[in-house]
């Protein structure tokens, strides 16, 4: 239940992250769900082959971590793209003495 909570608010910073990367915010998070799924499922068969069954609450933690793992990987790939060209006013000082 915890991870959906946190879900929720990770995908909706990635949204604004997007938006001001002038990329579609839905895309976005869809990835940053497939890649929560997957590296929570990728964390489990891991934690289950190294340690077991045995400890439940801890396989649960190691989860998480790997899941909020794949958040981090498709928070890195989004912050590199370039951000949204702005048209800013210290490019048009001048222009309109210029202008006869």
């Amino acid at each position: 239940m915890l991870d959906i909570i946190l879900l929720y608010f990770l995908t909706k910073n990635m949204g604004a992250l997007a938006i001001q990367k002038g990329l579609p915010a839905g895309k976005w998070k869809l990835n940053t769900i497939f890649a929560w799924l997957g590296f929570e499922t990728l964390g489990l068969f891991i934690g289950v082959a190294f340690w077991g069954m045995g400890n439940l609450f801890g396989l649960m933690l190691f989860c998480l971590a790997c899941a909020f793992g794949g958040y981090l990987t498709v928070r890195y790939i989004l912050e590199n793209k370039p951000d949204e060209k702005i048209d800013d006013d210290i490019n048009r000082i001048g222009v309109d003495q210029l202008k006869p």
